[in-house]
C-alpha cells in the first residue's frame, strides 16, 4: 500500500520561537497534527500552527502514547509535525520514532534545528574553533545518567583532547562533571560557560572557571535544562585564519602575491618547528580530533 501520511521531525531550536528555520515554520503551518513537549519546547512555536490543527502536548506521554497519532496519520493520510527541542539529531529519541513510522508505511523527513550549544556560543559572542587553539568540538554528556553510555565514551577520556566540549544533560551531577573534566586534563582555570534555558525568557548564562563549576551550579540551583561549554577557545585568541588571508586563494578569489609568499614562509616555519610534547593533563596524549583517530591536529 502506498504511504499517504507523513511525519516531519522538526527541530525547534533552543527556545526562542524566532530561531525556527523558515522550513520548520512552513512545516508546522501545513501540519494536520502538531506534537510538541511543553517541558522542552516554547509554546510560541505553536503560533505557526493552523487554527484547525490538532495540538498534542507529549510531555506526559511515552512513545506508546504518540503511536496512535502516527497510526491515524497512516490510515487517514495526515501530516504530523513532531517538534523536538534543539536539533533532532542530538538526544531527541528520534531514531526509534523513525523506525515506528517506517514500519507503519509513513513517509518521514527531518528538519534540522539550531542546537543549544551554538545558541550559547552566540550569546557569549565566541567562536568555538579558534585557529591553533581548538579545531574540534566534542558534544557529549556525563556518564551515569538514565541512559547508559557506550564503552569508551567517558567525559574523562574526551577531556584529554583539551579542545572545546559541550556537555549536555549533566548539571544535576556538576561535582562529578567537574572531577571528570579535571582528571581528564583540563586545567582548573579553563573557562566555562554555564547556560540555563538559553534563549528562553528566564535565560541565565554565567561564566566561571572549571575549578568553580560545581559551586557555580549549586549557587544558582541549576539541575536541568543547563548546558556547559568548556575549553580554552572560550577565552583565548588564536592565529589568523587563512580563510580571509590575502595570501589564500580559492575558486572565487586570487591570492595577492606578496601575501601568498609570506603565508608560505609562515607555513614552512611551522613545519620545521619541533613537534610539541604530548599535552593533555596527567601525561595524556596529544590533542586529537573529536573522532579520536589519534592523528594530531
Amino acid at each position: 500500500m502506498t504511504a499517504t501520511g507523513k511525519v516531519w521531525f522538526v527541530g525547534a531550536g533552543p527556545g526562542a520561537a524566532d530561531l525556527l528555520t523558515l522550513r520548520a515554520a512552513r512545516v508546522i503551518a501545513e501540519a494536520d497534527v502538531v506534537v510538541w513537549a511543553a517541558s522542552l519546547v516554547h509554546a510560541d512555536v505553536l503560533a505557526h500552527a493552523r487554527p484547525d490543527a490538532q495540538l498534542v502536548d507529549s510531555s506526559q506521554l511515552p512513545i506508546e502514547g504518540v503511536l496512535p497519532l502516527y497510526q491515524r496519520a497512516a490510515a487517514d493520510g495526515l501530516t504530523v509535525a513532531r517538534i523536538h527541542s534543539g536539533d533532532p539529531a542530538l538526544w531527541g529519541a528520534v531514531q526509534e520514532q523513525l523506525d515506528l513510522c517506517q514500519a507503519l508505511g509513513l513517509a518521514v523527513e527531518i528538519v534540522p534545528g539550531v542546537s543549544s550549544f551554538t545558541a550559547v556560543a552566540a550569546i557569549v559572542g565566541r567562536e568555538l574553533t579558534i585557529p591553533e587553539v581548538a579545531q574540534s568540538v566534542i558534544l557529549t554528556r556525563l556518564e551515569g545518567g538514565k541512559t547508559p553510555m557506550p564503552p569508551g565514551e567517558r567525559v574523562r577520556e574526551f577531556a584529554r583532547h583539551g579542545t572545546t566540549m559541550a556537555l549536555f544533560l549533566s548539571a544535576a551531577r556538576s561535582g562529578q562533571a567537574q572531577a571528570e573534566l579535571l582528571s581528564g586534563g583540563y586545567p582548573a582555570d579553563t573557562p566555562v560557560v554555564v547556560a540555563y534555558q538559553a534563549t528562553w525568557p528566564d535565560e541565565l548564562v554565567v561564566r566561571c572557571t572549571l575549578g568553580e563549576l560545581a559551586a557555580t551550579v549549586k549557587e544558582h540551583r541549576l539541575w536541568k535544562h543547563t548546558l556547559f561549554l568548556v575549553g580554552p577557545a572560550l577565552a583565548a585568541g588564536g592565529t589568523r585564519s587563512h580563510l580571509y588571508h590575502p595570501g589564500h586563494f580559492h575558486t572565487f578569489r586570487r591570492a595577492e602575491p606578496t601575501a601568498r609568499a609570506e603565508l608560505r614562509r609562515v607555513r614552512a616555519d611551522r613545519v620545521a618547528e619541533p613537534a610539541p610534547a604530548a599535552s593533555g593533563a596527567a601525561g595524556g596524549p596529544a590533542a586529537t580530533d573529536a573522532a579520536g583517530d589519534g592523528r594530531p591536529r
